[in-house]
């Protein structure tokens, strides 16, 4: 697959969407090095994949997809990978007494950690990565519905957890 200048199509559309593959990478590790080194292994899996690509397929949902899946797959195989999960997900919301600055996006990102994985994942994707609801039910293998259900749950649910903590 080439365009008409000779340059691989296929490599420039990569290169294209290293910076959005970066950030799903660095909000999925909450770590920058785990996050690059993530993210060079997928470019790796889908340069020695390209051949199933097809030029009729989403080059980044299909990206996103071997991003996320890699993830998963050493997120099984390393301990120590859900212990940095469950360190998030124990940390508690940010408390009304304290009337200190908070750093928003701190705050938001321990909201977020509140919610179900496959909500946040869906939130992260459509809302952050601003894919489509289609893109995103690609990459989470679930249909558009689906996608559209776990966004809307997860949006409720924030929206909940901000009232309790100003109320």
């Amino acid at each position: 697959m080439t365009d008409k200048g000779g340059q691989p199509a296929f490599r420039r559309g990569v290169v294209a969407l290293l910076p959005e593959l970066r950030a799903f990478a660095r909000f999925l590790t909450k770590d920058r090095t785990r996050a690059d080194d993530l993210v060079q292994e997928a470019v790796v899996r889908a340069f020695a994949s390209r051949d199933q690509f097809s030029a009729e397929t989403n080059l980044k949902a299909w990206s996103f997809t071997i991003l996320r899946n890699l993830f998963y797959e050493q997120a099984r195989r390393c301990k120590r990978e859900q212990e940095i999960l469950s360190e998030y997900k124990e940390q508690p919301l940010p408390s009304v007494a304290s009337e200190g600055k908070h750093d928003d996006v701190t705050d938001l990102n321990k909201l977020l950690w509140e919610l179900p994985d496959d909500q946040r994942e869906a939130l992260m994707l459509v809302g952050a990565q601003e894919l489509s609801y289609e893109e995103a039910a690609v990459i989470c293998g679930v249909s558009a519905g689906t996608i559209k259900s776990r966004v809307s749950r997860a949006r409720s649910f924030l929206v909940s957890l901000r009232d309790r903590s100003e109320g």
